[in-house]
């Protein structure tokens, strides 16, 4: 679906979250491009924040691009967030939820129980629903204005090692597609963005990415950019990274056995599951 009421109103004033390494670069750098555009980053690493704002700032006004340093789980955090928007840039005409991470184990084993789930929900699911709430009522008084989250093709399809992450995903697409219907009569358009194995900063996937498999597989953050910009600016309901996957989803609807199968044999398994587990 697209219309063109869906398209923020005025100069663009964008959010982003996780701004400091792999999508929410892009994304920026993707965002900055559009005229008028003002950005706000945010993530936890100040240095990196700082450093792309610099960079995304150079030849602009002064202030075009702000940033807050912030852990997104702490309580303090999404008002923060709100404060810093108000004060610099007025009211928000986009929020990008790309904040996330993926604590890879399975949750049999002493590092997957329920401490790796709780740890997981609470970054890529409680906290966009926080800051999207504390953002709400200045995004609908923008409005047209938009919502877009960043969700993964794991909310479709599960993998073993990954458990808590794809549940995580999986609620945030589901809200997504709540809020888009309840959002709709107050002209805050809610996308969804999925991406499949894009790789980014400490991807883990190596194996995938040197196997002939991989080039069938594998996204770019760039396309990843343009999916916001087509959810965020144009309307759309959402996105897959690399569109092929749309496939995989639907065929997760009619032939779940089929592709539960594929994905969880040992090859897929072994290309797939990283070999190391990150805490970044």
């Amino acid at each position: 679906m697209s219309t063109s009421a869906s398209r923020p109103a005025g100069p663009l004033v964008a959010v982003i979250t996780g701004a400091s390494s792999g999508f929410g670069v892009a994304i920026a750098k993707r965002l900055i491009q559009e005229p008028g555009a003002r950005l706000v980053l945010v993530a936890r690493r100040e240095e990196r924040l700082a450093e792309l704002a610099a960079e995304l700032g150079a030849g602009r006004p002064e202030g075009t691009v702000t940033y807050v340093a912030a852990d997104l789980t702490e309580d303090a955090a999404p008002a923060a967030v709100r404060d810093h928007v108000r004060e610099h840039h007025g009211a928000p005409t986009l929020l990008v939820n790309n904040a996330g991470a993926g604590y890879r184990a399975r949750f049999g084993e002493e590092r997957g129980g329920w401490e790796n789930v709780r740890k997981t929900m609470a970054i890529n699911f409680d906290a966009v629903v926080r800051l999207t709430e504390a953002l709400l009522p200045d995004l609908r008084a923008s409005a047209p204005s938009a919502i877009v989250n960043i969700s993964s093709t794991a909310a479709r399809v599960g993998r073993a090692g990954a458990a808590a992450y794809s549940a995580s995903k999986a609620a945030l697409a589901l809200w997504t597609d709540g809020l888009r219907a309840e959002e709709a009569p107050h002209g805050v358009h809610v996308g969804n963005v999925l991406p499949g194995f894009v790789p980014t900063e400490g991807f883990p996937q190596t194996e995938l990415v040197e196997s002939r498999f991989g080039k069938y597989v594998l996204g770019t953050q760039e396309q990843v950019a343009e999916a916001v910009v087509a959810c965020g600016l144009h309307g759309k309901a959402e996105r897959y990274v690399p569109r092929k996957y749309e496939i995989v989803a639907a065929l997760r609807g009619v032939l779940p056995g089929v592709v539960l199968r594929a994905v969880g044999n040992d090859k897929a398994q072994r290309l797939t599951t990283p070999k190391t587990v990150s805490d970044d």
